[in-house]
């Protein structure tokens, strides 16, 4: 590495709302990041030139000697990069739709439908090939890079570039279990405090929280505090919530889930950590019974409330720069995020662990040494070695080894630009009943895509 104390850090993808200005904040924050370099990159002219000027508008105010590129080429970019975060999709919003839409027709429904099921295929089909010229690119420019991705699904693109791209140096992300959040929200939970300022060190060290299983499909495993087991109490507090909670207004990633979490709790003995995406990953509310469940079906993902929201953080961005909204408010608004976190610790060596989409290499018992999990990994400029979990429980072992060898799949299918594997992956998703349904899937979906996909499709 070229630099552990002011690195160079390259956005790959900088138009990402749900990234970039996040990326901006805590580059212009961190003592061992502001006086750095932060390189942004993204095809669209126009929205790179707003976050240029957003980044370099933040430098000043908060006096960070931060510099700053904008490049519409990557390969402009990486020379010298210690770090590069890949966060860009092919018009995201309007292919889900799609994604969503088509396979509803043949029973298959999605209420993200970017990680499991059609969805999750036909994502990784239209974003992975650009992540492997990426990751070449990489090794030639800047061998000594840490290559990060931010993109979904991630455990399939993350799979793809520890096996096609070795030489590269490489993990996955995914924000839903940032640290030091997820493990306060179960301290309120269990009961241990009330509220996220009554957080502090000590509690930090004795509350003992394991999590593990693929990206989205997470499940808490143990919640010790003292030798006191609160995993009954965590899911006690969410059962109540569940009875109580109204659920009007709520988005198709956020109804119902309390009562699904319960629900699943029930089945397997544990918790789901990621219930928004996890409800996705299992047959149950796919609607499919013969009697009625007190659980709807999911609804489907919402295209246009995706459209509006990311219309109102361009019109922040906008109003930021023009000085309709002072910079100040900016400020106050926005916080650090998880893949920034991480490079804060790797590139300051601040020790923080950190839950990260990596091989297993041991620390679930009961699965592969290369099983690629979200675990909780100590970090440094080595890269992220996971912590110890256990083994995964006898039902959740099988849907999560079920999910691997899906993931596997795709990642190979879109590797080796193969259409047989692209639909065993299809096929072998947990999501899939029916051989002639998925084959009009995938039929429509490819036919509705072409001009997203790679050659080959």
């Amino acid at each position: 590495m070229r630099t552990t104390v002011y690195p160079k850090v390259v956005v790959i993808g900088a138009g990402s709302l749900f990234f970039g200005r996040q990326a901006i904040w805590q580059m212009t924050h961190s003592q061992h990041l502001r006086s750095g370099c932060l390189a942004l990159v993204d095809t669209d002219a126009e929205r790179l030139d707003k976050m240029a000027k957003l980044a370099q508008l933040v430098a000043a105010a908060t006096g960070a000697p931060l510099k700053i590129e904008a490049h519409n080429d990557w390969k402009d970019a990486l020379p010298g990069a210690d770090f590069v975060v890949l966060s860009f999709a092919v018009d995201t919003v309007r292919y889900r739709g799609l994604d969503c839409e088509i396979s509803a027709r043949y029973g298959v429904r999605m209420c993200s439908g970017d990680t499991i099921g059609p969805g999750g295929i036909m994502r990784a089909l239209r974003d992975l090939p650009a992540i492997l010229e990426c990751a070449a690119d990489v090794a030639r420019l800047c061998p000594d890079a840490w290559l990060i991705n931010y993109i979904n699904p991630s455990a399939v693109n993350g799979m793809a570039l520890a096996r096609f791209a070795p030489q590269v140096k490489s993990f996955a992300l995914c924000d839903s279990l940032h640290m030091p959040h997820v493990k306060i929200r179960y301290a309120i939970l269990a009961g241990l405090i009330d509220h996220a300022s009554q957080w502090h060190a000590a509690l930090d060290a004795d509350f003992d929280l394991r999590i593990a299983g693929v990206n989205h499909f997470t499940w808490l495993l143990r919640a010790d505090y003292r030798g006191r087991d609160f995993l009954p109490e965590i899911a006690d507090a969410i059962r109540r919530r569940a009875t109580t909670g109204d659920q009007a207004g709520k988005g198709a990633k956020q109804l119902h889930n309390d009562a699904i979490t319960c629900q699943l709790s029930d089945i397997f003995g544990y918790t789901s950590a990621c219930t928004a995406h996890t409800k996705e990953y299992v047959r149950f509310y796919q609607g499919r019974g013969a009697l009625p469940s007190e659980i709807p079906p999911l609804r489907l993902w919402e295209t246009d409330a995706r459209y509006a929201r990311h219309a109102a953080m361009w019109r922040e961005v906008e109003e930021t720069i023009s000085g309709a909204l002072p910079i100040g408010d900016f400020l106050a608004r926005h916080r650090p995020d998880h893949a920034t976190d991480i490079i804060e610790t790797m590139a300051g060596g601040l020790g923080r662990p950190y839950y990260i989409n990596t091989a297993n290499k041991g620390a679930v018992g009961n699965l592969g040494d290369d099983a690629f999990l979200e675990l909780l990994c100590d970090v440094d400029e080595g890269g992220p070695r996971p912590r110890s979990v256990g083994d995964m429980p006898l039902g959740l072992r099988g849907m999560t080894q079920l999910t691997l060898d899906t993931h596997e799949l795709t990642a190979e299918a879109v590797a080796k630009g193969d259409y047989n594997l692209l639909r065993r992956a299809l096929m072998t998703d947990p999501l899939t009943t029916s051989i002639e349904d998925a084959d009009a899937i995938l039929r429509d979906l490819l036919a509705a895509q072409r001009d997203a996909l790679p050659d080959w499709v």
